[in-house]
């Protein structure tokens, strides 16, 4: 995708140095992952900068699983946050928080008890999303382990595609993955997305090929040709076919969710922080359709570090661009995830069926 300006409500935003999430100064992205032998899963770790960020979630799919997401509310006590994460495993993949509460409290960070610094609760804000059995064994889920790992793990370099919670990822049955991005406004804050893409709807129109994401960027997205849309339809068909096959002896339903965090370096209430998360759900609506089923868990996550003061109308252009990363989270976690074909399934890259480089 071409970098440079494009529209965000009032102004223009122009891409960041890194495109990532980090670049919002002080986040750091940390990821573990496990493949092979059964395995096709991982973790990613959000790190807030020391002292914490204001956080908020907004769960809108019908089938969420989550940790101290009640923390959040803006009517309860913890103010600031200083991990969100991120994982693979379903239910049992929130076993990973664990590792990342310990590697927390070692750096004695965390909501403080009293004077001693050792006495520290690490609020560690998380969902999961569904891979369970995509590497061909039920079992194989993170845990504690694999959470300090990706804790320990954290840079400002984010890897996107087959990492971390992308790991096992599939979005319509295309192998998914994680994607990030970023802008900074006319005001000067920054704003950017990471999400892990593995949604039950479809990221790309049937009709084209073309991903939905892309619509909303500059111009009109570069539409396959036909005959190639068909042949990657064909191989998508065969391949959700063997995918099936190979689980039906592992995992019946088909379960998914997206899961997201949109990080900025503005001020913000927490108030504010929640309806961030709440207007970026627009941007994964975007490039997912159908989104937000009783079969997904979609939830996104804010953090802001507080950098930069915004009024009014300067916090209007924010929430929208707050939607515009993560519609181009969502792409570029599709384009740069790998296909894999293992014991779970058979899920091919966009890239590989559509040619795109």
């Amino acid at each position: 995708m071409a970098r440079g300006g494009y529209s965000c409500l009032k102004g223009t935003g122009t891409i960041a140095p890194m495109d990532s999430l980090t670049d919002v100064q002080g986040l750091l992205v940390g990821h573990a992952q496990r493949t092979g032998d059964g395995w096709l899963t991982g973790t990613t770790v959000v790190l807030a900068p020391e002292g914490g960020a204001v956080a908020a979630v907004d769960v809108r799919g019908g089938g969420p699983s989550t940790r101290e997401t009640d923390a959040l509310d803006p009517r309860n006590l913890v103010q600031r946050v200083e991990a969100v994460v991120l994982t693979g495993g379903s239910a049992f993949g929130l076993d990973a928080v664990s590792g990342v509460v310990s590697w927390l409290e070692e750096q004695g960070r965390g909501f403080r008890l009293d004077e001693d610094p050792a006495h520290v609760v690490p609020v560690v804000p998380a969902a999961c999303l569904f891979d369970l059995g995509r590497g061909g064994d039920w079992h194989a889920r993170p845990d504690a382990a694999l959470g300090r790992e990706a804790a320990g793990n954290a840079t400002t370099t984010v890897r996107q595609g087959n990492a971390g919670a992308g790991t096992g990822a599939v979005a319509g049955g295309l192998k998914g993955g994680v994607g990030s991005a970023s802008t900074v406004l006319p005001s000067g804050v920054t704003v950017a997305a990471l999400a892990a893409v593995n949604a039950a709807g479809s990221v790309l129109a049937p009709d084209t090929g073309a991903l939905y994401g892309e619509f909303w960027e500059p111009g009109r997205p570069e539409f396959p040709a036909p005959e190639r849309h068909a042949e990657a339809q064909r191989r998508l068909g065969e391949a959700r076919e063997e995918s099936a096959r190979r689980l039906a002896a592992t995992v019946r339903p088909s379960l998914n969710t997206t899961l997201a965090v949109v990080a900025t370096d503005a001020d913000l209430t927490r108030a504010q922080a929640q309806k961030l998360a709440g207007t970026a759900h627009d941007g994964l609506a975007r490039a997912v359709r159908p989104a937000h089923l009783l079969n997904d868990g979609d939830s996104v996550f804010t953090l802001a570090t507080g950098r930069h003061p915004v009024d009014g109308p300067a916090l209007n252009e924010l929430l929208g661009a707050g939607a515009d990363v993560l519609t181009r989270s969502v792409v570029r976690g599709v384009l740069a995830a790998e296909s894999v074909d293992g014991d779970g399934g058979m899920f091919p890259s966009y890239r590989e069926l559509y040619g795109r480089p």
